[in-house]
């Protein structure tokens, strides 16, 4: 339930603070009073759009805040924990419109709108003035079966079969266009792979010819320096090994007298060892030493045809070898689209078969469904002044020749459609509600026959009904009473009553016969203040809800005998 609902600076409202309580909240008022200002807040709260010209003049920010207690729904609890959103009842809805934009509060943690409206939705439900019009679109008829029915089974069932079919469908479409698109450029893709596979590319070949030229152009080089380290120890100039013999031998007698030598002989042995080791090297290199005019001529060819080719084609080598290799794949494709074409439409036969199967069997279900909801609003409806009232939920198949799947023969049941069926997300199925409220009447299409009076109290009836198959913890009614009067209002005030039962209601009526069936009752005024016209709200004790029901009845003068009637109406409905 809403335990509270503050609002600052929004419209005509300086700030406003109020407490809801269990039952039958009803809100009354002059029209331009505020009472759909404070809806208006409401849906603020709960995620629904809202304008930068809700704020109150000369305030920077409007403000709407609401505390409602839950039950630890796991839906909700999901919601707040995949959102990292503290736990606890009761939560706390927040929002605020400033002119650059708004911002949203769930439990102080700041949150998209989306995730507010996610939240809102499976605290509150909200009916505005012209929602009952919903019920005149036939495409929100589907939602409403399934609202009522145990249906999200089975329907969780179908989308995975719809979702691999779609896949596949998806899958065979994407094929056939690859299909023609390869046939447009086969000829281009066959020259090209002839072109690289002749050309041989390998991922590092660049590299190992750079290198190989280099030795091959520094050939003579290499030669004559390997033959003066070769030779140091013949030289007559420079008798190396002689000379590190020699310096070896002083040491040796030094190291024998001074042991600090010692270091140094080491190091001049070692130093003797590479200094011997590399001149064997440089003798034994230079007999692999290549000189090779035509190799170095041959790779500077294919130096040439490397770059050409890379020119050409704007890539570089392992691009190139990529593209050779996708080219390759394409070319293989579509020599084998048929062997393709085959796999995928084999896959699609037995999935039809799979969604058929799940999209019959969430048919049947709906139409058992539709019955059963048909039942309980015709009940609902006698209780709301139509005794009379006859409803068919019409659950039709969605035919198209280019359908999805093939219907079983026991469901063809209709030969001037074709047996193929369509598909959506939602199934198979075209739902209708057709309503008579006059008896001997067929039933046509709820769009066509019903006024607005008779869709209110359907309104009524199908929230009556959602309320008691499912957790609807709050229910909010802006002026659901539309063309209805008199004994009719009674009814449907009697209706909100009984309905509060299993939810908390709070609802704007200009009906008596309504308001006095509140359990608490709220007045909406707007006065002056401070030469700026504001909207407050006030909770009425018993003989304040008695006046205002009496107001509601004979306007602003107010009779002993309207006073008396209005008790008699507040006392009567409180004993049913």
């Amino acid at each position: 339930m809403i335990h509270s609902l503050y609002i600052k600076d929004f419209a005509l409202i300086d700030e406003l603070e109020v407490e809801f309580r269990r039952g039958l909240n009803i809100l009354t008022g002059q029209t331009g009073a505020g009472k759909s200002i404070i809806i208006g807040a409401l849906n603020m709260i709960l995620g629904e759009r809202a304008d930068t010209e809700v704020i109150r003049q000369g305030s920077s920010k409007a403000i709407a805040e609401a505390t409602i207690a839950h039950n630890n729904d796991p839906a909700l609890l999901c919601v707040l924990q995949e959102h990292d959103i503290e736990q606890h009842s009761p939560i706390i809805l927040r929002r605020e419109i400033r002119e650059n934009g708004s911002r949203a509060f769930i439990n102080d943690s700041p949150v998209t709108i989306g995730v507010l409206k996610s939240v809102g939705d499976l605290l509150v439900d909200l009916h505005g003035q012209y929602d009952h019009q919903l019920l005149l679109k036939e495409e929100h008829h589907l939602g409403v079966l399934d609202q009522f029915g145990h249906t999200q089974q089975q329907l969780s069932m179908y989308r995975t079969a719809y979702d691999k079919m779609k896949e596949l469908r998806l899958e065979k479409s994407q094929l056939l266009k690859r299909e023609q698109e390869l046939l447009e450029k086969t000829e281009l893709y066959r020259f090209q792979l002839q072109e690289l596979e002749k050309t041989r590319l390998q991922p590092d070949e660049e590299e190992q010819i750079q290198a190989e030229m280099q030795l091959l152009d520094n050939a003579e080089i290499l030669d004559q320096k390997a033959q003066w380290i070769s030779e140091l120890g013949e030289s007559d100039d420079i008798e190396v090994a002689g000379l590190l013999n020699k310096l070896k031998l002083n040491l040796e007698d030094l190291a024998r007298i001074e042991p600090e030598f010692e270091q140094y002989l080491t190091e001049i042995n070692a130093a003797r060892v590479s200094i011997i080791e590399t001149m064997s090297f440089a003798e034994q290199y230079r007999n692999r030493i290549e000189f090779n005019p035509s190799r170095l001529e041959e790779l500077r060819q294919r130096q040439a045809e490397l770059n050409r080719i890379q020119k050409k084609y704007g890539r570089d080598i392992p691009s190139l070898i990529e593209y050779e290799r996708t080219i390759a794949e394409e070319l293989s494709v579509s020599e084998n689209f048929d062997l393709a074409l085959e796999r995928i439409n084999q896959l699609i036969t037995q999935q039809e078969y799979v969604l058929q199967e799940a999209a019959v069997a969430l048919h049947n279900l709906r139409r058992t469904t539709g019955d059963q909801l048909a039942q309980s609003i015709e009940i609902e409806l006698a209780q709301l002044g139509i005794p009379h009232a006859r409803l068919q939920v019409q659950v039709n198949w969605l035919y198209d020749t280019n359908g999805w799947f093939v219907l079983p023969k026991q469901e063809q049941t209709d030969p001037a459609h074709t047996a193929r069926v369509d598909c959506t997300e939602s199934g198979g199925d075209d739902v209708v509600f057709y309503l008579s409220t006059n008896k001997g009447e067929l039933p046509k299409a709820l769009a066509k026959i019903a006024s607005g009076g008779e869709i209110s109290r359907v309104m009524l009836a199908l929230k009556s009904v959602l309320a008691k198959e499912q957790y609807l913890p709050v229910m909010i009614f802006d002026e659901i009473d539309t063309g209805i009067s008199g004994e009719i209002s009674e009814k449907v005030g009697r209706s909100m009553r009984k309905l509060s039962e299993h939810c908390q209601i709070i609802a704007i009526t200009h009906q008596p016969q309504i308001a006095s069936q509140a359990h608490v009752h709220y007045k909406v005024h707007k006065s002056e203040k401070d030469d700026r016209t504001v909207s407050t709200i006030l909770r009425l004790d018993d003989e304040e809800h008695i006046r205002e029901v009496a107001s509601l009845m004979s306007g602003a003068q107010i009779t002993e005998a309207t006073l008396q009637s209005a008790k008699e109406l507040v006392a009567h409905n409180r004993q049913i």
